[in-house]
């Protein structure tokens, strides 16, 4: 997709948007892990995962701008979003105990449902499946999309009339 030229189709957008939300999660857990900017850590994703090659597989380009707003707002609202976080989990399993790959899935998913633009349901799936590529057999799919739900409930109590 280096063409300048190339426009993309409805089915390489949702693609890219899926693949700029797995970025996210990984960004985020880089930045928590490495202690990266945000500016260090979106330019790094940018130049050098859209698109990469490893091994002779292609990775997908992800759509730049929802990663980066993705990024951000979980910085930029990380408090708001972490104590959302801790409401949905059992009181003895704050944020700051579980896993540090779920905790930057709730926070850029956490982020995503603070912006109207997409439906709940779409966030919930799309970092459901997201938990699926990390934990392929563990409980943590479900896991995710029990926490997810209650978040988006709390945060968009209408979508859900």
């Amino acid at each position: 997709m280096n063409n300048p030229d190339h426009k993309p189709s409805a089915e390489e957008k949702r693609k890219m948007k899926s693949a700029a939300r797995l970025y996210a999660v990984q960004a985020l857990f880089q930045m928590e892990a490495a202690g990266q900017t945000v500016d260090a850590v979106t330019r790094e994703f940018e130049t050098h995962r859209f698109g990469a090659v490893y091994e002779g597989d292609e990775m997908v380009e992800g759509d730049p701008d929802l990663f980066r707003r993705i990024v951000e707002d979980a910085v930029n609202w990380q408090a708001k979003v972490d104590q959302l976080t801790d409401r949905a989990l059992v009181a003895k399993w704050p944020i700051d105990r579980i896993d540090p790959v779920l905790r930057a899935l709730f926070r850029a998913a956490g982020a995503e449902l603070q912006d109207e633009a997409t439906p709940p349901r779409v966030v919930i799936n799309e970092f459901v499946e997201i938990a699926s590529a990390f934990f392929p057999e563990g409980r943590e799919p479900k896991f995710v999309n029990a926490v997810l739900d209650h978040m988006a409930r709390e945060t968009r109590p209408e979508a859900f009339r």
